[in-house]
């Protein structure tokens, strides 16, 4: 049995008390929300925060806020919460289909928001036991020297798992960084960085506060997973993809997302941009599909082939603008998935 280290326990009341909390341990001290990825990984000594700071009795990390101007999202909203809101639709879908398909429906019920985006990167050779990655001398990410993965790299190459983090940069999100100095608001795409390691630009005394969407009236998006089971498993490679259409179809703006192919989630923005000023024919589908693929470039750290995974990401794009451009997609979605194991 894999128990817990042992730590302190802090329950704030309010983000100014979290934020001197924070400011007085820094990096002995994490943010605890749903805990569902951040205690087994103290059970299996990867992380050992000597305090965990619980911030599910922070009034206003709980709320939802969706107005025509836009959306303010608190970081311990559920991710059960925004699977279940109906608003959360149109050009929201991509972030409710993303938090939909993380983990099972009783992780949901628990796991946050800022949770997920803040999810730590995963790799095959750091997710084990204390006693396995100890077998092999640790690994460049936690205690070791070398990675594995890619032996002769300086920099670790553990994968970006996070669901909601590429649907979330595919709408334009900024999140808001709180702490005891003050506060400030960055762009979702600048506060991941390619590292596996050092995969977050939040720095220790800061808590993700919220999360600001503007108003996405007109637009349209959506979020596919690739995993083994149909539910429970980390993406070993994802899409999310958002336009604006006009009356005749065709794309004013698109943003197109690769999750779980990197150490960071990857904005496909020439992909995007060849979209611009053209209806969504084959044609444009096709090119942009291929556009996207060419940043793709995964690692033998996750569940398949790697080769493989890169082809899919093609396959994905294209059938996220078909979906966007409504077409039923559903049927070649089980289709694909089913031939995949075959």
């Amino acid at each position: 049995m894999m128990r817990l280290p042992l730590f302190e326990f802090r329950a704030p009341r309010t983000l100014e008390e979290a934020a001197r909390i924070l400011d007085a341990e820094r990096a002995n001290a994490m943010p605890l929300a749903g805990g569902t990825d951040l205690l087994p990984n103290m059970k299996r000594r990867q992380q050992v925060p000597r305090m965990l700071m619980s911030l599910r009795h922070i009034e206003i990390l709980n709320r939802v806020a969706l107005h025509d101007s836009g959306s303010r999202l608190g970081a311990c909203v559920t991710l059960s919460e925004i699977a279940a809101d109906r608003r959360f639709r149109n050009g929201l879908t991509a972030l409710a289909q993303a938090a939909s398909l993380v983990a099972t429906p009783q992780i949901r019920n628990m796991a946050t928001l800022g949770g997920n985006i803040c999810l730590d990167t995963r790799c095959n050779y750091y997710d084990q036991s204390y006693e396995w990655r100890k077998s092999i001398n640790f690994c460049l990410k936690k205690d070791g020297t070398t990675c594995w993965v890619a032996p002769s790299s300086r920099k670790c190459v553990a994968v970006s798992s996070t669901d909601t983090g590429p649907a979330l940069m595919a709408l334009g999100a900024r999140v808001r960084l709180v702490s005891r100095s003050g506060e400030r608001e960055v762009l979702l795409s600048d506060l991941y960085n390619n590292d596996g390691i050092d995969f977050i630009k939040r720095r220790p005394d800061e808590i993700l506060a919220e999360v600001s969407l503007d108003n996405l009236h007109g637009w349209k998006s959506t979020y596919w997973k690739l995993r083994r089971r149909g539910s429970f498993d980390f993406p070993v490679l994802s899409v999310a993809a958002a336009v604006s259409l006009s009356g005749n179809n065709t794309v004013e703006d698109a943003r197109i997302v690769v999750g779980s192919a990197a150490c960071r989630p990857l904005a496909a923005m020439e992909a995007a941009k060849s979209l611009l000023g053209r209806p969504l024919n084959q044609q444009a589908i096709e090119e942009a599909a291929a556009l996207a693929a060419r940043i793709a470039k995964p690692l033998d750290n996750t569940d398949f082939d790697m080769t493989w995974r890169k082809r899919v990401t093609a396959e994905f794009v294209t059938y996220a603008l078909r979906e966007l451009r409504g077409d039923d997609v559903r049927a070649e979605r089980e289709s694909f998935t089913r031939c995949a194991f075959e």
